[in-house]
């Protein structure tokens, strides 16, 4: 299918490993222009370089903390004007709720809430005076089943998803959608250290604790970055104008309902 994209511009943020790169590498593969940003220069280097490699597309690579103002700063001045924005940042670590102090959950809101916040006010508008744009959120499926040890994710993250339910609704009558993609368990470097902390906690080798985990799933295995990212770029594409505000759980059936 051809998505309709290829000569726009986007912003991916976190994107030098796992979901970010796997939606970099996908809207690549549609067409579009690329502005990478992650903390680490070398990993990011290296996604930009692979993506030059493989697809006929700019790539421009900003090394950055997209959670600073000073990052944000950097990777805005260097994106100028956008089509397309992939909000994306890493989860505050796990723990129980008598862990978490208010400078915690400033910390998560800043990384996880108020940081996508400021990079959509910042190209929203860029975007409606063009009459068109697209915005997606990699949150996660906490946002509809809450995980007990992830608080500080599970509150900013669900501040978002409020935010964006207001917003969306604002700015699409000017074609522009914004929506969220919410991932369960990919084939990430958290699912590594994730199955390695199961291991440790449960006595089991790694690859036991991998079987048991995969086989937890209704399709017998955790996601694929490449599927996340086809999703998203879907999403970024022409033919999603007419979705907007909604929330999209990409998790292999994990979370059970009917809604």
């Amino acid at each position: 299918m051809d998505l309709g994209i290829a000569g726009k511009r986007a912003v991916v943020c976190a994107s030098s490993k796992g979901l970010g790169r796997g939606c970099a590498m996908a809207l690549a593969e549609a067409g579009v222009d690329l502005v990478l940003n992650a903390r680490g220069a070398e990993a990011l280097e290296k996604t930009a370089e692979d993506i030059r490699s493989r697809h006929n597309v700019n790539v421009t690579a900003v090394d950055a903390d997209i959670t600073t103002e000073e990052g944000r700063a950097k990777v805005l001045d260097a994106a100028g004007t956008v089509d397309i924005l992939v909000n994306n940042a890493g989860g505050p670590p796990p723990g129980f709720w008598t862990d978490w102090e208010r400078e915690d959950f400033i910390k998560a809101l800043d990384a996880n809430m108020l940081t996508p916040i400021a990079l959509m006010k910042a190209l929203l508008p860029g975007m409606i005076e063009k009459g068109w744009g697209r915005v997606v959120n990699i949150t996660s499926a906490s946002v509809r089943s809450p995980i007990a040890q992830l608080g500080l994710s599970n509150s900013a993250r669900a501040g978002l998803t409020g935010y964006v339910a207001g917003t969306a609704r604002q700015v699409a009558k000017h074609g522009v959608t914004i929506n969220n993609l919410l991932p369960g368990l990919h084939d990430t470097d958290r699912a590594v250290s994730l199955a390695e902390a199961a291991a440790k906690r449960e006595g089991i080798t790694v690859e036991q604790a991998t079987k048991a985990r995969d086989g937890a799933n209704p399709t017998g295995r955790i996601g694929l970055a490449s599927e996340f990212g086809a999703t998203c770029a879907f999403m970024c594409s022409t033919h999603a104008g007419f979705m907007v505000g909604q929330n999209i759980l990409l998790d292999g059936g994990a979370f059970n309902s009917t809604t």
